[in-house]
């Protein structure tokens, strides 16, 4: 039943591609060349001066001519989209791997512990809700480099998920589990090494999942304001250069990482996943 429904709704996004593919390639065509110009049109010096979305088959050819030769480096402004994307999943993972050798501690400290919960809350309410690009200016000040300045912001940005899902898991934890473990005389860490841990997983890595999304609409952002290299200069370059067609072929891109790194983290919390 479960393999019909999916062959099933894959079938529907095929031809849900399919109808959105064709009605964008029909209502994007550039005006025929032999149709006669319109008095106006003359005045105006063209046959259309109407800016139009680049069809699907301009995106496609551009995309299997940089897809085939995606690490090519013909300067500071010409690298192929596979460096720019090299870029941003460094940025990302290592702002992200920071983020969580940070969160998860404090998470569990916070989840163990209500006088913690209590004196650390007002700390992470008030600094939850700040833009990570708010962050920018100050670390560029700091630390005076924009690729540690984007690696801090997506730590700044990721550490809020992963920490008030392991907080919440930890603290979710049956009691009876615990209580087992005391019976048993184990010390606090082995009990969260053991019992804590492996309880709190599901949860700790939907926080990491979270976490992991946030980071990557944020670099996009962030490498736009820094420059230099990455997707979202990529992005914001074409965009000066006026090709648009290369701006819709980065977005497509961006959403294909984005939804890989986010099968990947789906992928280990189903690894963890336990029925009681």
């Amino acid at each position: 039943m479960l393999k019909s429904i999916n062959i099933r709704a894959a079938l529907v996004s095929i031809g849900l591609l399919a109808l959105l593919l064709s009605v964008w390639e029909a209502t994007n065509q550039p005006p025929d060349a032999d149709k006669p110009l319109t008095e106006y049109e003359m005045l105006m010096g063209g046959a259309d001066q109407e800016a139009r979305v680049p069809p699907p088959s301009a995106i496609i050819k551009l995309a299997v001519e940089e897809l085939s030769n995606p690490f090519y480096d013909a300067g500071p402004n010409d690298k192929g989209i596979g460096i720019q994307l090299a870029y941003s999943i460094y940025r990302v993972l290592s702002g992200f791997l920071l983020a969580s050798l940070l969160a998860i501690p404090i998470g569990f400290l916070i989840g163990m512990s209500p006088l913690m919960q209590k004196a650390l809350n007002p700390f992470i309410q008030v600094l939850k809700p700040i833009s990570p690009l708010a962050w920018m200016p100050l670390a560029l000040f700091i630390i005076k480099d924009s690729e540690t300045s984007s690696i801090f912001v997506i730590f700044i940005c990721s550490i809020w998920p992963m920490l008030i899902n392991t907080a919440f898991g930890v603290a979710s934890v049956r009691k009876d589990w615990i209580n087992v473990a005391r019976t048993h005389e184990l010390s606090p860490l082995r009990t969260a090494m053991t019992v804590i841990l492996p309880a709190a997983a599901p949860t700790i890595l939907t926080g990491m999942r979270i976490s992991i999304g946030i980071a990557w609409l944020v670099i996009v952002a962030a490498e736009m304001l820094v420059g230099g290299t990455g997707i979202g200069y990529y992005v914001w370059n074409e965009w000066n250069n006026l090709d648009l067609t290369s701006v819709i072929f980065s977005i497509l891109m961006i959403g294909i990482i984005g939804m890989l790194l986010d099968l990947a983290l789906s992928a280990a919390t189903r690894l963890v996943e336990y029925e009681e």
